[in-house]
């Protein structure tokens, strides 16, 4: 049997490898393995000349240990004799269980199980608490262990391709887990916990049998990338927080609608992927997602588009399989640049779509032309923004008529003051939008809206906000980044429901930590380039933070090794200098 061992010597550690390549893949494990942290190497016998600096095996333990590509059926709990490991890779072997023995593995950071035999997992590994990246996938694993949630600094986890059929709703408490992989399993639900996980990037569901998602993942701030494809679902779920989400894969699903709310909040979408449904058309509303760069709607029962489509950014656009008839055969194979350009011809020919042509017939008044009507009856967005206007014109606030209005959106003008009929509109909207204009000045008009959740007054002249904000009692975000605070206003300290506070890129000079440490639901914390000269040790105590954000500012201290390790680092040492 050919085998080949191979050790690397390292300044923080060294690594052994025995992988089996063709011919040589084994059954056991030698013993030495499992000793040589204990054992004194045979050429140290040998050769009696060795320097102090020579002598490696007295300098480190072995931290990382590749076993895979063998035919291990078990590990012994000898396993205990390499307490340094920060990486055991064991995946393809013929695995059925893992030693009780791992638990003292304490310093463990990686470790790959995956393409094994695994039916169940010991509840040791619970103890595992540096535990920062686990693989299980390919296994034959049909639950999860109790206690599983105890593997806080779990950032990457791998169970696809098992046999779970359920998620316990305490996986919730992962809170440091950035990715998760759930495909290729059973699952019939999720749990509606689920959302508990603030740092959530990555969530992959695919080729289960859900038939439904909760709608507490909608929710779920921090998602960038979500994959529920080759399930069984009827209806696409809306995402009315999920601002960050930049890929949404639903194809292969059963889906036979997409309506103006399943994309009113994608902003930030670039890959949106639809096949293989059952959709019959597409909303002019697609145009909202200006971001987008790749749509799949291919093998769908789609029969016309709308032309607005053709003003999007697109880079591929899959229509394959479904029985268009404004859209000759011959143009569609010509590729995605010439069915965008055909579309915005249409546009030019035509004038506008059926559909906003008939809402402009019923609905709009020539008075009423640059209004949005569409966006206020369908979306509920009051939408008057990057028209360079230094005042909102009365006939979009007239033309909202007895219509429900949630959103308001004046970005992108040239307002000095908070146009003063907002107030009109206090009983029902919830997010405001007047970034990038030129107020230097916030009235009184703004502070009743008291059903307001979202405010985003980025890219203005403001150095203050006044006291009656405190009125504000629904308020869960607030961008105030690009303005001319010197100071984090006083008065956000008394809002209790804020979460999130984006004040970067102003001149900040302190921040007060023992009234910040009385708002249990803030999360998110962004003071990116201000003038902050020190950071005050007290801060470490507002333990709810996620997300603590400080880059480019003057103080010596956290230096840059800290900050880049995270918020939870930072916090922790912040905690370490508060003086006893």
């Amino acid at each position: 049997m050919n085998e080949w061992l191979r050790r690397r010597r390292k300044s923080r550690g060294w690594s052994c490898f025995l992988t089996g390549g063709r011919g040589s893949r084994k059954s056991i494990l030698p013993q030495c393995v499992w000793r040589i942290n204990v054992d004194i190497p045979e050429e140290a016998n040998q050769n009696l000349s060795f320097g102090a600096t020579e002598r490696w095996w007295e300098q480190t333990d072995l931290t990382k240990l590749i076993i895979s590509n063998n035919k291990l059926q078990s590990l012994t709990d000898d396993l205990r004799l390499l307490p340094a490991l920060t990486v055991l890779d064991i995946h393809d072997n013929q695995l059925t269980s893992l030693p009780s023995a791992i638990r003292e593995l304490e310093n463990l950071q990686k470790l790959n199980v995956s393409h094994n035999k695994l039916k169940i997992l010991p509840e040791e590994i619970t103890n595992l608490r540096n535990l920062k990246c686990l693989y299980l996938q390919h296994n034959e694993l049909t639950c999860i262990s109790e206690g599983f949630e105890q593997l806080s600094n779990l950032e990457d986890l791998d169970l696809s391709n098992n046999r779970l059929t359920t998620v316990p709703a305490s996986f919730s408490s992962l809170s440091s887990l950035v990715r998760l992989n759930l495909s290729s399993n059973q699952l019939k639900s999720l749990p509606a916990e689920i959302n508990r996980m603030k740092r959530l990037k990555h969530l992959d569901c695919n080729s289960n049998l859900l038939e439904t998602i909760p709608p507490e993942l909608a929710g779920m701030e921090s998602l960038e990338l979500l994959y529920l494809r080759r399930n069984k679902l009827r209806f696409l779920p809306e995402f009315p927080s999920c601002s960050l989400l930049k890929e949404l894969h639903v194809g292969e699903n059963q889906i036979e609608m997409l309506e103006a709310e399943h994309l009113k909040h994608l902003n930030s979408i670039l890959v949106l992927d639809l096949r293989d449904n059952k959709l019959k058309s597409v909303p002019d509303e697609i145009t909202l997602l200006q971001s987008l760069e790749r749509l799949d709607l291919s093998n769908n029962d789609i029969s016309s588009l709308p032309y607005s489509l053709g003003n999007l950014h697109l880079k591929f656009l899959a229509l394959e399989g479904n029985p268009l008839r404004t859209i000759r055969r011959e143009i569609i194979n010509k590729g995605t640049q010439e069915v965008l350009k055909y579309l915005r011809s249409k546009i030019k020919d035509d004038g506008p779509s059926q559909s906003e042509s008939a809402a402009e017939t019923a609905m709009t008044l020539p008075s009423e032309s640059r209004v949005n009507i569409h966006a206020i009856v369908t979306l509920k967005i009051l939408d008057y923004s990057d028209k360079q206007a230094t005042l909102i014109p009365d006939e979009v606030f007239n033309a909202v008529k007895s219509n429900i209005i949630t959103s308001i959106n004046f970005s992108k003008n040239q307002l000095c003051e908070i146009p003063k009929r907002m107030v009109e509109l206090k009983e029902m909207v919830s997010d405001v939008n007047l970034s990038f204009n030129k107020l230097s000045f916030i009235s009184l008009e703004l502070c009743m809206l008291q059903k307001l959740t979202f405010l985003d007054l980025r890219n203005n002249f403001l150095n203050s906000l006044p006291e009656e904000m405190e009125s504000l009692v629904r308020l869960q975000t607030i961008n105030l980044s690009f303005n001319r605070f010197k100071m984090l206003p006083e008065v956000l300290y008394r809002i209790f429901t804020l979460e999130t506070i984006l004040i970067s890129n102003n001149q900040v000079g302190s921040v007060d930590p023992q009234k910040m440490k009385m708002m249990e639901n803030l999360t998110t914390l962004d003071l990116q380039n201000n003038d902050l000269l020190q950071i005050p040790p007290e801060l470490g105590n507002c333990v709810n933070l996620r997300t603590l954000l400080l880059d480019g500012n003057p103080f010596r201290v956290p230096r840059a090794a800290v900050l880049i390790k995270g918020t939870a680092a930072i916090l922790e040492y912040l905690r370490d200098r508060i003086p006893t």
